[in-house]
């Protein structure tokens, strides 16, 4: 439940961090918490807000901790071995998106994800991209951004997916070091934590392969889509 209070070491848990951790945040401020009598609490929606957002700015080491943990933990979810061929088909790929600003952008993510059939709302979807941009903006260095929901509930989708578009020229999206964005992703989960792990893989993709690159390369659709595979596979074999 999206508004579901956690206790601490529920909290810990579900982000996959040391209770110490987590208490190090609390008495530093740099999580949301709310104090009740003696008790910290969190509101899930907000934790899997600045979860999301603290995924996006891991150090290479970091994320690489975090993302072997998140692995194992979804096992048990849902999710077993590759990612992305259980989240992505060719259809939910557009290499010639015309968008040509962040509004834009926004929009036609909105409407390739709409042709999935997945998507129950999709002015509400629009709605929490936006919102969750306003907060940080989900591009980073390198071309790539990572659009995702604020927040998830469990009538948005039908199903998990992701789609992934590429602009027919770079455009300002916001990444930190100014640089322009043409590759798209759109993360759409049912569930939190295969959300966070989701996230936590394509930013693995990014900082370990050369996915970037290949899917630049890449002139079709199918091609992109191989390009991922390929680059995620590599990475699966560097974890065992």
């Amino acid at each position: 439940m999206p508004h579901r209070m956690l206790t601490m070491p529920e909290a810990a848990e579900y982000l996959h961090l040391s209770l110490a951790a987590v208490e190090r945040l609390v008495k530093h401020d740099e999580i949301p918490a709310e104090h009740q009598g003696s008790r910290v609490m969190f509101r899930r929606k907000d934790i899997d807000a600045w979860a999301s957002q603290r995924i996006l700015g891991l150090p290479l080491k970091a994320l690489h901790d975090y993302h072997a943990i998140s692995s194992a933990s979804v096992h048990a979810i849902a999710l077993q071995g590759p990612l992305l061929p259980q989240l992505m088909t060719v259809e939910r790929i557009d290499p010639e998106l015309h968008s040509r600003t962040k509004a834009s952008v926004q929009r036609d993510m909105v409407a390739l994800a709409e042709s999935t059939d997945l998507v129950s709302d999709p002015r509400e979807l629009l709605e929490t991209l936006e919102e969750r941009e306003r907060l940080c903006s989900t591009a980073l260095p390198g071309g790539l951004a990572l659009l995702h929901p604020r927040h998830h509930t469990p009538y948005m989708f039908a199903d998990s997916f992701i789609a992934l578009g590429r602009t027919l020229q770079p455009i300002h999206f916001g990444a930190q070091d100014g640089t322009s964005t043409d590759l798209f992703f759109l993360v759409c989960c049912q569930d939190d934590r295969i959300h966070l792990h989701t996230l936590a893989r394509l930013c693995s993709l990014y900082q370990n392969t050369n996915m970037l690159t290949e899917l630049r390369q890449a002139e079709t659709a199918a091609g992109m889509m191989q390009a991922m595979v390929g680059a995620e596979e590599d990475l699966l074999k560097r974890m065992k």
